[in-house]
């Protein structure tokens, strides 16, 4: 009686092994095979184009975001570290050549003035001088205004025009920057290298570091390492200019037979896709398929319509796009093209990955049959 159960239960487990085996298709893996991502193509009656790379595929899609100071940074002239502006405060002494001047004490042949505010208008007040207009003008030329209007009240002049320390044109420094705060613009530091290295410079990889620049209503952006490779982007600063650093925030995930399953941010401006391929550990020897390398990715309308050859698409499009490594010029079309923001990249496992987990998975219950058997012997 107990040989004709254990009879049984070597019966049942056979047919187990031919049920696994003929449902190998729920054996784990890393995802859709590229034989399912064909078939949700819309040429299927799918929701998503999946095309093959080509030249006129890159083409089509090689765009790096465009980055760069407008032309209202570029054309703007440096400031004069010297130029006097609302705000200020001002520091006047005056030297007349009589004893009893007009503004000197008793017994002194000078005044001082200190602590003289440039009004909203641009103007300060002067004695005997009256309102004269200092924005916009530097110290030396305010000192020729007052002398030549106090010159027909007192005999030969003397002004000298300061501007207290502290009060000239000035920008604030944020984000991932060495030394962040509002900084004066002085005659070294006129220039946006210049005042981001009086900070103590940046303090991220330069190669994914961002520069903001806010001016008033005013913002442009521009990859930091651009303002020394095109000096049209060392651009003059103004008063009131926010300096924002920022790590380019860019990143596509990665998944399937790849080293590793992960979400990369982007180290460089731009990135291939076989640099992308590269930083996710490369290909897995032993399971992926090289014929399988897949990018998704939504497409904008104007792009896709490029890519497919069909005018007049409208809406956002769900792209597939296929790189086959082993074929001749496969790797040259991956180095080629631009992995985007928000780019999936996967890899499908080789077919006979699933046939080895086949194989293993009858090994494994062919043994657990045997076990049962000679238990029941």
């Amino acid at each position: 009686m107990k040989n004709k159960t254990f009879r049984w239960v070597k019966v049942a487990a056979l047919s187990g092994v031919i049920t696994a085996a003929s449902a190998c298709a729920i054996l784990p893996r890393v995802g859709p095979s590229k034989r399912e991502i064909y078939a949700g193509s819309v040429e299927r009656n799918g929701n998503a184009h999946v095309v093959a790379m080509s030249e006129r595929v890159i083409r089509a899609t090689s765009v790096v975001p465009a980055l760069g100071f407008s032309a209202g940074f570029r054309d703007a002239a440096l400031l004069g570290s010297d130029t006097i502006r609302a705000g200020d405060t001002l520091s006047l002494t005056i030297w007349e050549n009589v004893d009893d001047g007009l503004l000197s004490k008793q017994g002194l042949n000078y005044t001082q003035l200190d602590a003289v505010q440039v009004d909203g208008d641009g103007y300060i007040f002067v004695p005997y001088a009256g309102r004269v207009l200092a924005a916009g003008n530097t110290p030396e030329a305010i000192r020729r205004i007052i002398t030549d209007k106090l010159a027909d009240q007192t005999p030969d002049p003397q002004v000298e025009v300061r501007r207290e320390a502290g009060n000239g044109a000035s920008v604030t420094l944020m984000g991932s920057i060495s030394g962040q705060g509002v900084y004066s613009i002085t005659r070294p530091t006129r220039t946006l290298s210049a005042m981001i290295a009086a900070a103590g410079g940046i303090g991220i990889k330069p190669e994914v570091a961002q520069v903001t620049v806010i001016r008033g209503n005013m913002r442009s952006k521009i990859w930091f390492q651009d303002i020394f490779s095109n000096p049209r982007y060392d651009i003059a600063l103004r008063n009131g200019d926010r300096i924002l650093i920022e790590e380019d925030s860019r990143a596509f995930t990665v998944m399937g037979a790849t080293g590793s399953q992960s979400v990369i941010k982007f180290d460089t401006p731009s990135l291939s896709g076989i640099e992308a391929i590269a930083q996710a550990g490369g290909l897995r020897s032993n399971a992926a398929d090289p014929t399988g390398v897949f990018v998704f990715r939504n497409e904008s309308a104007g792009i896709a319509s490029q890519v497919l050859g069909t005018p007049g698409l409208t809406g956002t499009q769900r792209m597939v796009y296929v790189m086959d490594l082993t074929q001749p010029n496969g790797m040259f079309l991956a180095r080629d093209f631009q992995i985007r923001d928000e780019d999936l990249l996967y890899v499908t496992e080789a077919p006979f990955t699933q046939w080895d987990k086949t194989i293993a998975a009858l090994t494994g219950s062919l043994s657990t049959v045997n076990r049962l058997s000679d238990l029941g012997q």
